[in-house]
Protein backbone atom coordinates (compact mmCIF):
# COMPACT_ATOMS: atom_id res chain seq x y z
CA UNK A 1 0.00 0.00 0.00
CA UNK A 2 1.32 3.63 -0.96
CA UNK A 3 1.73 6.11 1.84
CA UNK A 4 -0.52 8.81 1.59
CA UNK A 5 0.27 12.01 -0.43
CA UNK A 6 2.39 14.64 1.23
CA UNK A 7 -0.13 17.89 2.44
CA UNK A 8 1.59 20.82 0.95
CA UNK A 9 -0.15 23.76 2.73
CA UNK A 10 0.85 26.88 0.54
CA UNK A 11 3.42 29.38 2.00
CA UNK A 12 0.60 31.84 1.51
CA UNK A 13 -1.68 30.35 3.85
CA UNK A 14 0.67 30.76 6.31
CA UNK A 15 1.19 34.35 5.62
CA UNK A 16 -2.09 35.10 7.02
CA UNK A 17 -3.45 34.98 10.29
CA UNK A 18 -6.86 34.62 12.20
CA UNK A 19 -8.90 37.49 13.75
CA UNK A 20 -7.83 38.38 17.63
CA UNK A 21 -11.58 39.00 18.83
CA UNK A 22 -12.72 35.26 17.94
CA UNK A 23 -9.67 33.66 19.46
CA UNK A 24 -10.15 35.63 22.66
CA UNK A 25 -14.32 34.67 22.77
CA UNK A 26 -13.20 30.88 22.17
CA UNK A 27 -10.57 31.51 25.52
CA UNK A 28 -13.61 32.84 27.29
CA UNK A 29 -16.03 30.22 26.78
CA UNK A 30 -13.62 27.78 28.07
CA UNK A 31 -13.10 29.66 31.19
CA UNK A 32 -17.16 30.10 31.45
CA UNK A 33 -17.40 26.08 30.65
CA UNK A 34 -15.52 25.81 34.00
CA UNK A 35 -17.33 27.99 35.99
CA UNK A 36 -15.72 31.49 35.87
CA UNK A 37 -18.15 34.56 35.39
CA UNK A 38 -17.11 36.96 32.45
CA UNK A 39 -18.25 39.68 31.13
CA UNK A 40 -17.13 40.34 27.75
CA UNK A 41 -16.11 43.82 25.92
CA UNK A 42 -14.63 41.45 23.07
CA UNK A 43 -16.32 40.23 20.08
CA UNK A 44 -18.16 43.46 17.87
CA UNK A 45 -21.64 42.36 17.13
CA UNK A 46 -24.86 44.48 18.39
CA UNK A 47 -25.88 41.91 21.56
CA UNK A 48 -30.17 43.07 20.20
CA UNK A 49 -31.91 40.20 18.19
CA UNK A 50 -32.17 40.63 14.70
CA UNK A 51 -35.77 42.92 14.75
CA UNK A 52 -38.63 40.87 14.34
CA UNK A 53 -40.25 42.30 11.34
CA UNK A 54 -36.86 41.29 9.20
CA UNK A 55 -36.92 37.58 10.81
CA UNK A 56 -40.72 37.21 9.72
CA UNK A 57 -40.04 38.42 5.92
CA UNK A 58 -37.25 35.25 5.97
CA UNK A 59 -39.91 33.21 7.78
CA UNK A 60 -42.33 34.52 4.81
CA UNK A 61 -39.79 33.72 2.48
CA UNK A 62 -39.07 30.09 3.65
CA UNK A 63 -43.22 29.26 3.64
CA UNK A 64 -43.17 30.37 0.28
CA UNK A 65 -40.38 28.41 -0.93
CA UNK A 66 -37.59 30.72 -1.71
CA UNK A 67 -34.80 28.43 -0.63
CA UNK A 68 -32.83 27.93 -4.48
CA UNK A 69 -30.04 29.84 -5.88
CA UNK A 70 -30.64 33.66 -6.38
CA UNK A 71 -28.47 35.13 -9.38
CA UNK A 72 -25.19 35.64 -8.11
CA UNK A 73 -24.94 39.33 -8.13
CA UNK A 74 -28.37 39.10 -5.46
CA UNK A 75 -32.13 39.57 -6.65
CA UNK A 76 -33.12 42.73 -8.39
CA UNK A 77 -35.47 43.85 -5.47
CA UNK A 78 -32.31 43.88 -3.07
CA UNK A 79 -30.21 45.81 -5.12
CA UNK A 80 -32.67 48.38 -5.89
CA UNK A 81 -33.63 48.74 -1.90
CA UNK A 82 -29.47 49.08 -1.61
CA UNK A 83 -29.24 51.72 -4.20
CA UNK A 84 -32.61 53.47 -2.97
CA UNK A 85 -30.79 53.37 0.31
CA UNK A 86 -27.34 54.71 -0.75
CA UNK A 87 -28.98 57.40 -2.91
CA UNK A 88 -31.17 58.64 -0.60
CA UNK A 89 -28.75 58.60 2.57
CA UNK A 90 -25.85 60.08 0.18
CA UNK A 91 -26.99 61.41 -2.80
CA UNK A 92 -24.84 58.83 -4.72
CA UNK A 93 -26.91 57.91 -7.59
CA UNK A 94 -26.02 54.36 -7.57
CA UNK A 95 -27.67 51.66 -10.01
CA UNK A 96 -28.79 48.00 -8.95
CA UNK A 97 -26.51 46.69 -11.72
CA UNK A 98 -23.32 48.55 -9.62
CA UNK A 99 -24.30 46.20 -6.84
CA UNK A 100 -23.14 42.97 -6.05
CA UNK A 101 -24.84 41.30 -2.78
CA UNK A 102 -22.36 39.00 -0.88
CA UNK A 103 -22.15 36.34 1.89
CA UNK A 104 -21.33 39.79 4.51
CA UNK A 105 -19.50 42.61 4.47
CA UNK A 106 -15.84 40.49 4.47
CA UNK A 107 -17.04 38.26 1.31
CA UNK A 108 -17.13 42.24 -0.22
CA UNK A 109 -13.92 43.30 0.76
CA UNK A 110 -12.20 40.18 -0.42
CA UNK A 111 -13.93 40.90 -3.86
CA UNK A 112 -13.03 44.66 -3.71
CA UNK A 113 -9.26 44.01 -2.96
CA UNK A 114 -9.01 40.85 -5.75
CA UNK A 115 -10.19 43.29 -8.25
CA UNK A 116 -7.30 45.57 -8.22
CA UNK A 117 -4.85 43.84 -5.72
CA UNK A 118 -2.10 41.99 -7.49
CA UNK A 119 1.73 40.42 -6.56
CA UNK A 120 3.85 43.39 -5.67
CA UNK A 121 1.28 46.11 -5.05
CA UNK A 122 0.95 48.15 -2.01
CA UNK A 123 -2.27 49.16 -0.24
CA UNK A 124 -1.91 52.05 2.10
CA UNK A 125 -3.72 50.84 5.56
CA UNK A 126 -4.07 53.15 8.58
CA UNK A 127 -3.87 51.68 11.69
CA UNK A 128 -4.09 50.46 13.79
CA UNK A 129 -6.97 48.62 11.94
CA UNK A 130 -9.49 45.64 11.07
CA UNK A 131 -7.60 42.71 10.61
CA UNK A 132 -9.27 41.29 7.47
CA UNK A 133 -7.66 44.18 5.23
CA UNK A 134 -4.21 42.89 5.68
CA UNK A 135 -4.93 39.46 5.21
CA UNK A 136 -6.82 39.77 2.33
CA UNK A 137 -4.12 41.88 0.75
CA UNK A 138 -1.29 39.52 1.88
CA UNK A 139 -3.54 36.30 0.24
CA UNK A 140 -3.02 38.05 -3.13
CA UNK A 141 0.73 38.81 -2.49
CA UNK A 142 -0.09 42.06 -2.20
CA UNK A 143 1.98 44.35 0.63
CA UNK A 144 -0.20 46.26 3.53
CA UNK A 145 1.72 49.76 3.86
CA UNK A 146 0.46 50.60 7.58
CA UNK A 147 0.40 54.47 8.52
CA UNK A 148 -0.64 55.36 12.21
CA UNK A 149 -3.63 57.45 12.37
CA UNK A 150 -2.96 60.50 14.62
CA UNK A 151 -3.33 60.60 18.60
CA UNK A 152 -4.08 63.20 19.94
CA UNK A 153 -5.19 62.01 23.80
CA UNK A 154 -8.17 61.64 25.04
CA UNK A 155 -9.33 65.48 23.93
CA UNK A 156 -8.89 64.96 20.54
CA UNK A 157 -8.42 61.22 19.78
CA UNK A 158 -8.20 59.88 16.44
CA UNK A 159 -7.89 61.25 13.01
CA UNK A 160 -6.40 60.48 9.73
CA UNK A 161 -3.51 61.60 8.75
CA UNK A 162 -3.56 62.62 5.25
CA UNK A 163 -0.06 64.18 4.60
CA UNK A 164 1.67 61.13 6.17
CA UNK A 165 -0.41 58.82 3.81
CA UNK A 166 0.66 61.03 0.89
CA UNK A 167 4.28 60.87 1.89
CA UNK A 168 3.97 57.23 1.78
CA UNK A 169 2.33 56.81 -1.86
CA UNK A 170 4.40 55.00 -4.33
CA UNK A 171 4.66 53.89 -7.55
CA UNK A 172 3.49 50.49 -6.66
CA UNK A 173 0.56 51.97 -4.11
CA UNK A 174 -2.59 50.64 -5.76
CA UNK A 175 -5.44 51.67 -3.07
CA UNK A 176 -5.92 53.32 0.01
CA UNK A 177 -8.20 51.15 2.72
CA UNK A 178 -10.83 53.65 4.26
CA UNK A 179 -12.81 51.83 7.41
CA UNK A 180 -15.61 55.04 8.99
CA UNK A 181 -16.38 55.27 11.18
CA UNK A 182 -13.50 53.26 11.95
CA UNK A 183 -12.96 49.87 14.27
CA UNK A 184 -11.29 49.78 16.52
CA UNK A 185 -10.89 52.98 17.77
CA UNK A 186 -14.54 54.36 17.26
CA UNK A 187 -13.31 57.45 15.04
CA UNK A 188 -15.63 59.36 12.56
CA UNK A 189 -13.35 60.91 10.18
CA UNK A 190 -14.08 64.37 9.44
CA UNK A 191 -15.96 65.53 5.90
CA UNK A 192 -12.69 67.77 5.69
CA UNK A 193 -10.33 65.08 5.98
CA UNK A 194 -12.83 62.28 3.42
CA UNK A 195 -12.17 65.25 1.42
CA UNK A 196 -8.88 65.36 1.30
CA UNK A 197 -8.55 61.78 1.10
CA UNK A 198 -10.98 62.12 -2.27
CA UNK A 199 -8.79 64.51 -3.37
CA UNK A 200 -5.54 62.71 -3.21
CA UNK A 201 -7.41 59.70 -4.75
CA UNK A 202 -7.77 61.87 -7.77
CA UNK A 203 -4.16 63.25 -8.11
CA UNK A 204 -2.36 59.74 -7.54
CA UNK A 205 -4.93 58.13 -9.69
CA UNK A 206 -5.23 55.42 -6.64
CA UNK A 207 -8.45 53.34 -5.61
CA UNK A 208 -9.85 53.41 -2.13
CA UNK A 209 -11.34 50.93 -0.49
CA UNK A 210 -14.35 52.54 1.46
CA UNK A 211 -15.40 49.90 4.12
CA UNK A 212 -18.64 51.87 5.74
CA UNK A 213 -20.24 49.26 7.66
CA UNK A 214 -20.80 51.14 10.82
CA UNK A 215 -22.63 54.41 9.04
CA UNK A 216 -25.06 54.36 11.21
CA UNK A 217 -23.62 54.21 14.46
CA UNK A 218 -22.65 58.38 14.42
CA UNK A 219 -23.12 59.95 17.64
CA UNK A 220 -21.48 62.79 17.79
CA UNK A 221 -19.95 65.35 14.39
CA UNK A 222 -20.83 64.72 11.09
CA UNK A 223 -20.60 61.25 8.74
CA UNK A 224 -19.60 61.95 5.09
CA UNK A 225 -19.65 58.93 2.98
CA UNK A 226 -16.73 59.16 0.15
CA UNK A 227 -20.07 58.23 -2.55
CA UNK A 228 -21.36 61.70 -1.56
CA UNK A 229 -18.64 62.72 -4.27
CA UNK A 230 -19.92 62.68 -7.74
CA UNK A 231 -17.30 61.10 -9.13
CA UNK A 232 -17.14 58.30 -6.88
CA UNK A 233 -16.87 55.88 -9.55
CA UNK A 234 -13.36 56.56 -10.63
CA UNK A 235 -11.85 56.15 -7.21
CA UNK A 236 -14.38 54.03 -5.04
CA UNK A 237 -15.12 50.21 -4.07
CA UNK A 238 -17.51 50.49 -1.66
CA UNK A 239 -18.10 48.08 1.22
CA UNK A 240 -21.00 47.88 3.33
CA UNK A 241 -23.40 45.62 4.85
CA UNK A 242 -26.66 44.36 7.42
CA UNK A 243 -24.49 43.11 10.19
CA UNK A 244 -24.05 45.87 12.42
CA UNK A 245 -26.78 48.38 11.48
CA UNK A 246 -29.49 45.23 11.36
CA UNK A 247 -28.03 43.19 13.95
CA UNK A 248 -28.03 40.47 11.45
CA UNK A 249 -24.07 38.94 12.29
CA UNK A 250 -25.17 35.95 11.53
CA UNK A 251 -27.47 36.20 8.36
CA UNK A 252 -23.89 36.64 6.60
CA UNK A 253 -25.50 39.61 4.33
CA UNK A 254 -23.12 42.42 2.71
CA UNK A 255 -22.74 44.39 -0.97
CA UNK A 256 -19.96 45.94 -2.82
CA UNK A 257 -20.48 48.86 -5.22
CA UNK A 258 -18.03 49.09 -7.79
CA UNK A 259 -18.65 50.92 -11.31
CA UNK A 260 -20.49 49.15 -14.19
CA UNK A 261 -17.34 48.79 -16.20
CA UNK A 262 -15.73 45.98 -13.80
CA UNK A 263 -18.95 44.75 -11.98
CA UNK A 264 -18.71 41.78 -14.70
CA UNK A 265 -15.28 41.07 -12.85
CA UNK A 266 -16.81 41.28 -9.85
CA UNK A 267 -19.64 38.55 -10.38
CA UNK A 268 -17.21 36.42 -11.81
CA UNK A 269 -15.27 36.06 -8.91
CA UNK A 270 -18.50 36.03 -6.85
CA UNK A 271 -19.91 33.06 -8.29
CA UNK A 272 -16.92 30.60 -8.05
CA UNK A 273 -16.53 31.54 -4.75
CA UNK A 274 -20.30 31.28 -3.12
CA UNK A 275 -22.61 31.54 -6.06
CA UNK A 276 -24.99 33.83 -4.31
CA UNK A 277 -25.87 34.75 -0.98
CA UNK A 278 -28.70 33.10 0.98
CA UNK A 279 -31.94 33.72 -0.85
CA UNK A 280 -34.02 33.72 2.13
CA UNK A 281 -31.50 36.41 3.69
CA UNK A 282 -31.87 38.59 0.81
CA UNK A 283 -35.54 38.91 0.83
CA UNK A 284 -34.87 39.82 4.37
CA UNK A 285 -32.53 42.35 3.40
CA UNK A 286 -34.90 43.80 1.59
CA UNK A 287 -37.42 44.55 4.36
CA UNK A 288 -34.64 45.76 6.50
CA UNK A 289 -34.13 48.32 3.84
CA UNK A 290 -37.67 49.55 3.31
CA UNK A 291 -39.07 48.38 6.69
CA UNK A 292 -39.82 49.92 10.20
CA UNK A 293 -36.19 51.83 10.88
CA UNK A 294 -37.65 52.66 14.48
CA UNK A 295 -36.38 49.68 15.90
CA UNK A 296 -32.72 50.27 14.79
CA UNK A 297 -33.36 53.29 15.90
CA UNK A 298 -34.04 52.62 19.34
CA UNK A 299 -30.59 50.52 19.27
CA UNK A 300 -28.74 53.07 18.36
CA UNK A 301 -29.73 55.62 21.41
CA UNK A 302 -29.00 52.53 23.52
CA UNK A 303 -25.14 52.38 22.17
CA UNK A 304 -25.32 56.00 22.56
CA UNK A 305 -26.50 55.26 25.78
CA UNK A 306 -23.91 52.90 26.80
CA UNK A 307 -20.74 54.62 25.05
CA UNK A 308 -21.54 57.30 27.62
CA UNK A 309 -21.49 55.13 30.95
CA UNK A 310 -18.42 53.21 29.59
CA UNK A 311 -16.43 56.44 29.08
CA UNK A 312 -18.11 58.35 32.58
CA UNK A 313 -16.64 55.27 34.44
CA UNK A 314 -13.37 54.36 32.73
CA UNK A 315 -12.67 57.85 32.96
CA UNK A 316 -12.12 57.25 36.89
CA UNK A 317 -9.82 53.95 36.68
CA UNK A 318 -6.34 55.54 37.00
CA UNK A 319 -3.87 55.27 34.07
CA UNK A 320 -6.85 55.22 31.45
CA UNK A 321 -6.82 58.23 28.94
CA UNK A 322 -10.12 57.60 27.41
CA UNK A 323 -11.14 59.41 24.34
CA UNK A 324 -14.79 59.64 23.91
CA UNK A 325 -15.49 57.61 20.60
CA UNK A 326 -18.16 59.56 18.11
CA UNK A 327 -18.97 56.28 16.73
CA UNK A 328 -19.32 52.21 16.13
CA UNK A 329 -19.55 50.75 19.10
CA UNK A 330 -16.04 50.49 20.36
CA UNK A 331 -13.70 52.33 22.69
CA UNK A 332 -9.98 52.50 22.49
CA UNK A 333 -8.66 54.30 25.96
CA UNK A 334 -4.97 54.74 26.37
CA UNK A 335 -3.33 52.55 28.81
CA UNK A 336 0.41 53.31 29.07
CA UNK A 337 -0.78 54.89 32.29
CA UNK A 338 -1.75 51.59 33.55
CA UNK A 339 1.10 49.92 32.40
CA UNK A 340 3.57 51.91 34.11
CA UNK A 341 1.37 51.69 37.51
CA UNK A 342 0.94 47.92 37.13
CA UNK A 343 4.31 47.14 35.91
CA UNK A 344 2.60 45.02 32.72
CA UNK A 345 4.78 44.87 30.02
CA UNK A 346 1.96 45.98 27.34
CA UNK A 347 -1.53 45.75 25.98
CA UNK A 348 -1.60 41.52 25.21
CA UNK A 349 -0.51 40.85 28.71
CA UNK A 350 -2.95 43.67 30.40
CA UNK A 351 -5.99 42.20 28.22
CA UNK A 352 -4.64 38.13 29.39
CA UNK A 353 -4.18 38.73 32.40
CA UNK A 354 -8.19 40.85 32.95
CA UNK A 355 -9.41 37.58 31.27
CA UNK A 356 -7.82 34.99 32.92
CA UNK A 357 -8.11 36.43 36.71
CA UNK A 358 -10.55 38.76 36.69
CA UNK A 359 -13.32 37.62 33.99
CA UNK A 360 -13.25 40.58 31.52
CA UNK A 361 -12.59 40.45 27.78
CA UNK A 362 -10.92 42.85 26.05
CA UNK A 363 -9.07 42.91 23.14
CA UNK A 364 -5.41 44.70 23.13
CA UNK A 365 -5.02 47.13 20.57
CA UNK A 366 -2.12 45.10 18.77
CA UNK A 367 -4.88 42.29 17.39
CA UNK A 368 -5.62 45.28 15.38
CA UNK A 369 -2.58 45.43 13.41
CA UNK A 370 0.30 46.55 12.79
CA UNK A 371 2.05 48.61 15.86
CA UNK A 372 -0.40 51.58 15.96
CA UNK A 373 -2.43 49.72 18.46
CA UNK A 374 0.60 49.06 21.23
CA UNK A 375 -0.41 50.66 24.14
CA UNK A 376 -4.24 50.44 23.75
CA UNK A 377 -7.35 48.07 24.36
CA UNK A 378 -10.02 47.88 22.89
CA UNK A 379 -13.66 47.53 24.59
CA UNK A 380 -17.24 46.57 22.63
CA UNK A 381 -19.96 48.12 24.41
CA UNK A 382 -21.95 45.63 22.79
CA UNK A 383 -23.51 45.21 26.01
CA UNK A 384 -25.83 45.58 28.83
CA UNK A 385 -25.48 48.78 31.33
CA UNK A 386 -25.21 46.40 34.14
CA UNK A 387 -21.87 44.70 32.54
CA UNK A 388 -20.64 48.25 31.47
CA UNK A 389 -20.81 48.93 35.37
CA UNK A 390 -19.62 45.05 36.38
CA UNK A 391 -16.83 44.77 34.00
CA UNK A 392 -15.24 48.46 34.86
CA UNK A 393 -15.64 47.80 38.76
CA UNK A 394 -13.14 44.66 38.44
CA UNK A 395 -11.06 46.56 36.17
CA UNK A 396 -10.72 49.15 38.68
CA UNK A 397 -10.00 46.18 40.81
CA UNK A 398 -7.34 44.50 39.22
CA UNK A 399 -5.83 48.42 38.41
CA UNK A 400 -5.45 48.59 42.28
CA UNK A 401 -4.31 45.28 43.08
CA UNK A 402 -1.73 45.26 40.28
CA UNK A 403 -0.32 48.17 41.30
CA UNK A 404 0.52 47.26 44.59
CA UNK A 405 2.60 44.16 44.11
Amino acid sequence: MSSPPTLNVPKYLYDISGEGAFAYLARAKELARKGMDIVSFGIGQPDFPTPKHIREEAKRALDEGFTGYTETAGILELREAIAEYLNNKYGADVKPNEIVVTTGAKTAILIALAMYVQEGDEVIIPEPSYPAYAQIIKLFKGKPVYIPLKWEGGVKGFSLDIELIEKNITERTKAIVLNNPHNPTGAVFTPKQIDELMDLARRKNIIIIADEIYDNFVYDGEFKSVLSHSDWRNYVVYVNGFSKTFAMTGWRLGYVVVRNEVIDRAIDLAVNVYSCAVSFAQKAGVKALRGDWKPIKEMIDIFKKRRDLLYELLKQVPGFDVWKSPGTFYMFPNIEGVLKLTGLKNAKELADTLLEKYGVVVLPGTAFPDKAGEGFIRFSFATSFDDIRKGVDRIREAVEELSKR
